[in-house]
């Protein structure tokens, strides 16, 4: 084990996945009302009543069951650089990402956790409710995928590991794959995917929003999600772990380093993510 790991078997994936199906279930009940209740937060983005209801129940449940970790949570991001700077392990969290998406209805919303340790991403949860898949990862055990598991209950690791499927899955196409964002298309995006067109005969683009498209990072479908435009911390910090145990890679586009967690800034700068399904070069 690396040796900024220390020992997360004490983390049960089963139950951060529970928590999370759980919020999922809150976002579903208001998703499926005609009023969202949206409001606009300081920075012009939207926030609604889903938002603040799976906030509650994540918060909630990860204080019943890890009283001692301390949460970071889009929806509580006041918390001074001066005492967390201190932690060296907590929770990360995104109640509703994708809260535009949430609005237009297209399901492509998530409910993101992640357990940060020494401003690394060693574990990951990912809920899409409307698509009713789960993505799950932790340091030492891989990376998983689970369909139709609204009804589950998913207990500890091994439920995990035997009901759902190991990421990347085989992927032998001939065809890079390029997913972007549906909300936040940049001339930069469009100028990755010419480079690439140079480089390789069949180049694809898909779009998707929120952190599923890291999923698809992760899963081998996608081979590239180059970010330039702007993401927090708890946007990226659960799909950040699950494409790395699918043996992925996310990386700064200035520096070519790990993006890392826990910063006095919590915006994220530029990156790239790549899966590590096939051989594919950090030069773009």
């Amino acid at each position: 084990m690396n040796p900024i790991y220390k020992d997360i078997s004490h983390i049960n994936l089963g139950t951060i996945a529970q928590i999370a199906l759980s919020a999922g279930n809150e976002i579903l009940t208001i998703y499926n009302q005609n009023n969202f209740n949206v409001e606009l937060k300081s920075d012009r983005s939207p926030l609604t009543l889903a938002d603040k209801q799976s906030h509650c129940k994540i918060i909630t449940q990860l204080q019943k069951h890890y009283k001692n970790i301390p949460i970071l949570s889009e929806e509580g991001a006041n918390i001074p650089y001066s005492e967390r700077k201190g932690w060296d392990m907590f929770w990360l969290i995104d109640p509703l990402d994708g809260t535009k998406e949430f609005i237009k209805r297209n399901g492509e919303f998530t409910v993101n956790i992640a357990l940060i340790q020494n401003q690394v991403p060693v574990l990951g949860v990912i809920y899409a409710p409307v698509l009713d898949t789960l993505y799950a990862a932790k340091v030492g055990l891989g990376s998983f995928k689970i369909e139709k598991c609204r009804q589950l209950q998913l207990n500890n690791d091994k439920d995990i590991m035997e009901r759902g499927v190991i990421l990347p899955q085989v992927n032998n196409e001939d065809i890079i794959k390029v997913v972007a964002s549906r909300s936040h298309m940049s001339s930069e995006t469009e100028n990755f995917i010419e480079v690439l067109k140079k480089k390789h005969p069949r180049v694809e683009m898909k779009s998707s929003g929120s952190s599923l498209k890291l999923c698809l990072v992760a899963e081998g479908v996608c081979d590239y999600y180059p970010r330039f435009a702007p993401t927090m911390e708890w946007d990226t910090a659960a799909g950040h772990a699950v494409v790395e145990q699918a043996g992925g890679k996310i990386y700064t586009v200035d520096t070519r380093e790990q993006l890392t967690y826990n910063k006095e800034c919590l915006l994220n700068p530029w990156f790239t993510a790549k899966n590590g399904n096939k051989k594919l070069g950090t030069s773009i």
